[in-house]
């Protein structure tokens, strides 16, 4: 089934077809660009970012997200097991709910099981390799796009038809905000995020040379299946004690209190370029993953060869496995609320 549009996005300067799927059904690139020169490039498959584009100094451009060149790609990453999620909105959960269990006003549900009999980021077919509809585009001082997914009750199990929006909105400042939306028509849970992989010295390099700060001096403690005990940890004087700047570890997979949205989430900074990029959430925790499901043997744009040290994530969303833990903010959205949280990625050129 073709993606609805609004005719006049076709033949804009944003919007322009990147592919189309096996069933015939088109996916659109979108480009957003500011005073800078900043660009970022989202495609309706997955809503995804597939470029963040950074004017340096020095006259050069620098891509600092991970992912593909064409459609194929993103959809061939999904196949077999650890797809690496590049650039995608993931949903209806993001993050793992154990055993892909829960309970909702006194009913049982079981999800479809994709990690290690655990539902990771919405199980089998998920919001990242569904087709959104563009329902908004702006140019201008503050180009944005806008996307929608209707995702049906029992979608993967999850109980209620669930409609979501994201909108990308980049201003002259170099800030993209992400912006996520949703209501349903009954009860439902609900956990969204953005899976870019950052890399602030190009994404064909290694992130290990670049400094990380997490402005969080609490985690999720987990078991060694990375599911949450329940319990808060403390991270000062450990091994993930990231409040002062520290080199990029080589993976990491961890859940971190983050703080109130006019502080900082997190920090990136790389010495090579003076660049660094800045993140802020309304979410109450940031996911900084390193590992292994970026991995190569994927055909990256530009050629390039990823590897599991290419890209960092700051997957800005509520706590894994929320639903099975009353001490964990709730993940509930209920019928007549609306979900609502924003994510913003600032860059800077010190």
């Amino acid at each position: 089934m073709e993606t609805k549009y609004i005719s006049h996005f076709i033949g804009n300067n944003i919007t322009k077809l990147f592919g189309k799927l096996p069933n015939g059904e088109s996916v659109h690139s979108c480009k957003l660009i500011n005073d800078n020169g900043m660009e970022v490039h989202i495609i309706n498959y997955g809503a995804t970012i597939t470029a963040i584009k950074i004017p340096l100094q020095n006259g050069t451009m620098i891509d600092t997200v991970l992912g593909f060149d064409n459609l194929s790609g993103y959809v061939d990453s999904f196949a077999g097991l650890d797809a690496p999620y590049y650039g995608a909105t993931v949903g209806r959960y993001a993050g793992r709910i154990k055993d892909g269990k829960f309970s909702l006003n006194e009913t049982n549900f079981q999800l479809n099981t994709n990690n290690n009999n655990n539902t990771l980021h919405g199980g089998i077919n998920n919001f990242s390799q569904k087709v959104w509809d563009i329902i908004d585009i702006k140019e201008g001082d503050l180009p944005s796009v806008k996307m929608r997914l209707i995702s049906p009750d029992n979608d993967e199990h999850f109980p209620a038809e669930l409609t979501i929006e994201v909108a990308y909105t980049l201003n002259n400042q170099n800030e993209l905000l992400v912006s996520y939306h949703a209501t349903a028509n009954a009860d439902t849970i609900i956990n969204l995020t953005n899976h870019s992989y950052f890399n602030l010295d190009g994404h064909d390099t290694t992130v290990v040379n670049q400094d990380l700060t997490i402005c969080s001096d609490k985690m999720l403690e987990t078991t060694m299946t990375s599911i949450p005990t329940g319990k808060i940890a403390a991270t000062t004087n450990g091994p993930f004690d990231f409040t002062s700047a520290r080199k990029c570890p080589t993976t990491i997979d961890n859940t971190f209190i983050a703080p109130n949205y006019n502080e900082a989430a997190a920090i990136l900074y790389s010495p090579k370029n003076k660049l660094q990029m800045t993140v802020h959430t309304t979410q109450p925790g940031v996911h900084v993953y390193v590992g292994g499901a970026c991995k190569a043997g994927l055909n990256a744009k530009n050629g390039a060869a990823y590897h599991s040290r290419s890209g960092i994530c700051f997957e800005t969303q509520n706590y894994p496995d929320a639903p099975n833990h009353s001490n964990f903010p709730s993940a509930i959205l209920k019928k007549g609320d609306v979900y609502h949280h924003k994510t913003s990625y600032n860059f800077q050129s010190l």
